[in-house]
């Protein structure tokens, strides 16, 4: 029979959500906790990610609230001087490690149980092949694995692979010793973007690439996401202006273009993708050198030598190497309340932003006794795929924001956290700039979120119809 651990949270997943939900937890609460993980280590997907990854955020936007995640730095050198830094790969890892070392276990109410999976009903497997252990029934599930991100090397590709034929997850791409007569990159997000940039910074001619988009993606300016009030409440008040006066979601994305909020690869072609990563100038320079644009919906098949879609097919080389970055990255999930009766399970209380988010839900759970006054502060907010989702998201997480807002303490706290991408940090001093957007915002907010109401819901009848 398996051992019965008395914990009073049992938080599966060790990944960004679990870490920022169990850190703002025990930094309130005097609790035991169990964290489980599949994998041996914290950190998530980011310990199966490709090696040239980097956060497309701000460092200071990701991580826990207790640890800030690098040094607050502005970037002095390279094509992002002035920028904030961004974390990669292995430091993102070595500061997962560390937070759980330093932060969690050296705290006495954390304990770590890697290589485990949950069961369900409170039972934990242990990857030894061991007993495992179970907990008792007052112990509250934490799900913070309902939105984890599935990246190419996790799942296999969405595509008939033929014999022959020469596919490689991402992951692969430095492996490969000599230089290919072509790279065909097949996905529209963030891990192709990345993967072009990085061939094109190694000396990859740009005719040699051949990028397979399905939907052409809206992106986020890098420059307008940076931990500044000024700079980042300036976003929100041109998102509010600019729907205030659209006449359509591609009047609204075109204006937010025009404000240099948002960027698109091709001018010539309205996109349909809104996911929303954010870009840097000049990466985008970068991906406009690549002429070679296959737009023929979603890649059904790869032979060597031909690509299949549903309408047709593609000639490529027949040496073609194939990298598959078409994974689904952030899922986008039916929103639930985030107190559920069997399980806490963390999503974004923001628009994006899902650390912050889930350091939030724990202060929640740790400074309020009731789930209906958690979820009355709380609220989910969704990430985005298509145009309406985007406005959705951009409603919904405004929402949430004001929510929360109304809680003294909540504010209080949200304002000191540096996940917290709309705080005014403690001496930043008077400033006309900031006086002058907080009060575009004001005046542009309402008038927005109802013109963004009236977009969604065209849009919903629009689709309905099309149904």
């Amino acid at each position: 029979m398996p051992r019965t651990l008395d914990v009073d949270y049992l938080v599966v997943g060790a990944g960004a959500a679990g870490m920022a939900f169990t850190d703002a937890l025990i930094d309130r609460a005097d609790v035991r906790v169990a964290l489980v993980d599949q994998r041996d280590a914290p950190g998530g997907h980011w310990l199966d990610a490709y090696p040239f990854v980097r956060l497309h955020q701000a460092s200071m936007f990701y991580g826990v609230a207790s640890t800030l995640l690098g040094g607050g730095r502005l970037q002095t050198q390279g094509p992002e001087a002035g920028l904030q830094e961004r974390a990669d790969r292995d430091q993102i890892c070595a500061y997962y490690a560390s937070v759980l070392a330093e932060r969690m276990l050296a705290s006495g109410k954390v304990e770590f149980f890697g290589g485990c999976t949950y069961l369900g009903d409170g039972r934990v497997s242990s990857g030894g092949g061991g007993p495992g252990f179970a907990v008792t029934s007052r112990c509250r599930i934490v799900d913070a694995t309902y939105l984890a991100p599935k990246i190419p090397a996790m799942v296999p590709p969405p595509f008939v692979v033929a014999e022959g034929a020469r596919v490689i997850p991402v992951n692969e791409l430095p492996e490969l010793e000599h230089p290919q007569r072509q790279y065909v990159i097949v996905g529209s997000g963030k891990t192709a973007t990345d993967s072009i940039v990085w061939l094109l910074g190694r000396g990859v001619a740009p005719g040699a690439i051949c990028w397979v988009r399905p939907r052409d993606p809206w992106m986020l300016n890098r420059a307008k996401v940076q931990p500044d009030p000024a700079i980042l409440l300036g976003m929100a008040a041109d998102t509010m202006e600019a729907a205030r006066l659209a006449t359509s979601l591609d009047d609204l994305f075109l204006r937010l273009e025009e404000a240099e909020v948002l960027l698109r690869i091709d001018r010539s072609v309205l996109p349909t993708m809104a996911r929303t990563p954010t870009l840097a100038l000049w990466e985008l320079a970068l991906l406009r050198t690549v002429e070679h644009v296959v737009r023929r919906g979603h890649l059904r098949r790869v032979e060597p030598g031909r690509l299949t879609f549903n309408d047709g097919t593609e000639a490529v080389q027949r040496e073609a190497v194939v990298v598959h970055c078409a994974a689904e990255g952030l899922r986008r999930r039916p929103l639930v309340p985030i107190w559920g009766g069997d399980a806490i399970r963390p999503q974004p209380t923001r628009t994006g932003f899902p650390c912050f988010g889930a350091a939030m839900i724990g202060y929640v759970e740790a400074t309020r006794d009731d789930d209906g006054e958690k979820n009355r502060v709380c609220l989910p907010s969704p990430y985005s795929s298509t145009l309406a989702d985007w406005v959705e998201m951009t409603i919904l997480g405004t929402r949430s924001a004001k929510a929360f807002g109304a809680e003294p303490d909540i504010s209080e706290w949200a304002n000191r956290v540096a996940l917290n991408p709309a705080r005014v940090p403690a001496g930043y001093g008077e400033s006309a700039e900031l006086d002058a957007v907080k009060a575009r915002l004001k005046q542009h907010r309402e008038p927005g979120l109802q013109a963004l109401g009236l977009l969604s819901d065209r849009a919903r009848g629009e689709a309905s119809r099309e149904r």
